[in-house]
């Protein structure tokens, strides 16, 4: 069977153009490669405060390396609620905001689905309440707005509300 040379150049174009695009898409839906919770934290944009704050605490190896480990993040938009002078307090003490963010912190890969009501001891020690309205998972006041962020040694679960412990007595 003989084609025609405009037949046969358009469909060497047709699949030429094919392929370049499933091979752009496939770049563009590519998915990073999994990480510890800490830098898990550091590429989730929503959590670049939090990521900070891991940092200036010398958390950051712990949660990388440890584990495994349920972080609820609180959200950029959660810090921007707590008062100036709270976080001002936090950055001239490094004891209190570590305290603060390991209140945070479950041992543990606690998935949404698999949230039972029940309190559970944080990493600093004190407990937390979870519980569930629904599908909704709930953390002492805070709501899990994202959840089930895997890491390599955990999950995160992003959490509307900044947690802050009960003092220690």
């Amino acid at each position: 069977m003989h084609m025609p040379n405009s037949l046969f150049s358009r469909r060497q174009i047709l699949a030429s153009t094919a392929v370049a695009m499933v091979a752009l898409v496939s770049a563009c839906a590519s998915v990073p490669a999994p990480v510890g919770v800490a830098d898990t934290i550091a590429r989730t944009p929503a959590l670049s405060t939090l990521s900070g704050l891991i940092a200036r605490a010398g958390l950051a190896d712990t949660l990388n390396a440890g584990g495994p480990f349920t972080v609820f993040a609180p959200s950029n938009d959660a810090f921007k609620a707590v008062p100036a002078k709270t976080m001002d307090d936090l950055a001239q003490h490094p004891d209190k905001l570590k305290a603060v963010l390991t209140y945070h912190v479950v041992a543990g890969k606690t998935m949404a689905a698999d949230v039972k009501a029940a309190k559970v001891k944080s990493l600093n020690g004190a407990e937390l309440e979870l519980s569930k309205a629904g599908d909704f998972v709930i953390v002492e006041s805070a709501a899990v707005t994202t959840a089930d962020i895997a890491a390599t040694n955990g999950v995160v679960h992003v959490i509307d509300t900044v947690l802050i412990p009960p003092a220690k007595k």
